[in-house]
């Protein structure tokens, strides 16, 4: 594992890989910040900062959608410096509450986004879908929405509320949208396993790979839930990641500064960059939201 591009984010987040425009685009949260990197250039990324934090972003033909803390928002790129207005957050007043947290799209460019409670511990988050210009709530009573992904048969919706450290699997209708009841696939407690669940992705196998929150790994789960693999990171939050390159065979990871004491930063130098692996199963191209 290597640093891909050495920066000092607080919370790197929500990295996206464009097979159109061989583009890796990823967030800091804290800082509102929207980075862009084509890695064969072999150039720095190009970074814009909006005035409020971004929790996720996803692809679509205009550029992307971005679920910022009090709205979903359609960017232009080349980012000009306006944004279209397409939602409002419900759960967010005159820059308090609960800002939008992770999500992406569904093969059918349904963007889902979850929200995260302003004290990150009591359960009045919750889960959006954004279809044909409606923000829909589907789930409520969470603490910290994260971990969404789809099953490359279409069959489950994988999410996590990261405060239980268990990881819930639902059957998945992707032709309506519509989930069955929920049941618990993955436990980190059971499994021995440190940290929370975080940003997630799947593989063209349909297994399952997990930042591990303070935990220092990332986790990769077979369809049915069993451990695969785990890859211990320089540094101790790990975020979430993202398959790209050419092949969908690179691995990146986003990685986080905050709650780092000034000791554990010097022991962790790599934290708060962008890093990159080699995996040897290629990801699943990103859909491209239907809103665009």
């Amino acid at each position: 594992m290597k640093v891909a591009v050495e920066l000092d984010m607080s919370l790197g987040e929500s990295p996206l890989w464009s097979v159109a425009r061989q583009t890796l685009y990823w967030l800091d949260i804290n800082r509102g910040a929207i980075y862009a990197w084509q890695p064969e250039r072999e150039a720095a990324p190009s970074r814009i900062e909006l005035d409020e934090k971004v929790g996720c972003i996803a692809l679509c033909e205009a550029g992307l959608l971005a679920a910022t803390a009090s709205g979903i928002v359609r960017l232009h790129w080349p980012f000009d410096g306006r944004s279209e207005r397409l939602a409002d957050n419900p759960e967010w007043r005159e820059d308090e509450g609960n800002r939008f947290n992770d999500g992406r799209c569904d093969s059918m460019g349904r963007f889902w986004a979850g929200t995260i409670a302003a004290d990150e511990s009591t359960p009045s988050a919750a889960l959006y879908c954004f279809e044909e210009g409606e923000l829909v709530r589907r789930w409520s009573g969470l603490g910290i929405a994260n971990g969404l992904a789809f099953s490359p048969d279409r069959r489950w919706l994988y999410h996590t509320d990261s405060l239980t450290r268990q990881i819930l699997r639902y059957p998945f209708d992707m032709e309506s949208g519509t989930t069955g009841k929920p049941q618990v696939w993955v436990d980190l407690e059971a499994q021995g396993l440190p940290g929370v669940p975080d940003g997630a992705a799947v593989d063209s196998e349909g297994c399952y790979w997990s930042a591990l929150y303070g935990g220092g790994r990332i986790v990769r789960f077979s369809p049915r839930g069993e451990l695969m693999g785990s890859v211990e990171v320089p540094c101790p939050h790990p975020t979430m990641v993202a398959f790209g390159g050419a092949d969908l065979k690179t691995l990146y990871i986003t990685t986080a500064t905050q709650h780092l004491k000034a000791p554990e930063r010097r022991r962790w130098p790599a934290a708060g960059s962008l890093l990159r692996m080699p995996v040897s199963t290629a990801g699943l191209p990103e859909p491209v939201a239907s809103y665009s």
